[in-house]
């Protein structure tokens, strides 16, 4: 994916409204990384960069440069009002009434939400990793049971006798 993302980025240098670029999130990136929610690499992220969205498309150049060129405009946000619909003009006039320490909160809450639902879905993927263990044990057991008792042989014993109707003595 590297030298895709490097010819992508190539693409979009020098854009006054685009940006393309990327970010070690091992090094001088972490806290960036922290910030926007990276939680596993590679990661892309697009969007305003108050609120950058995780990118779930093809990971190939021609899927990058297509989404870009469709995706990767000035977008609503409160800097970009003019191109907001009413209902967002309505939500974030909203939220730029709230005092800062409302705001947090409810960041705050919306944050845990997140961070509640990856709680519960690592808790279920490991539920579903336990079950999956436990059952290729327990089929390890029952295919060395029956191995054991015998089938081996038994195909062994069934293989070595003449075939029905042959002339062999």
């Amino acid at each position: 994916m590297k030298p895709d993302w490097d010819k992508l980025m190539g693409e979009f240098a020098g854009s006054a409204t685009q940006l393309v670029a990327d970010v070690d999130c091992t090094a001088d990136g972490k806290s960036l990384c922290e910030t926007v929610g990276v939680r596993g690499y590679p990661s892309i992220k697009w969007g305003d960069p108050s609120d950058l969205q995780d990118y779930q498309g093809g990971r190939d150049f021609d899927a990058l440069k297509k989404f870009a060129d469709e995706n990767l405009k000035p977008v609503c946000s409160p800097k970009n009002l003019d191109l907001c619909d009413y209902e967002k003009k309505a939500q974030i006039s909203k939220y730029q009434s709230m005092s800062d320490e409302d705001l947090a909160a409810s960041i705050a809450a919306e944050e845990k939400k997140l961070d509640d639902a990856e709680a519960e879905f690592k808790a279920e993927v490991q539920k579903l990793q336990d079950k999956y263990s436990s059952l290729s044990t327990e089929k390890d057991e029952k295919i060395a049971a029956v191995k054991a008792a015998g089938l081996g042989l038994m195909k062994a014993v069934k293989n070595s006798k003449p075939a029905a109707g042959s002339d062999e003595l």
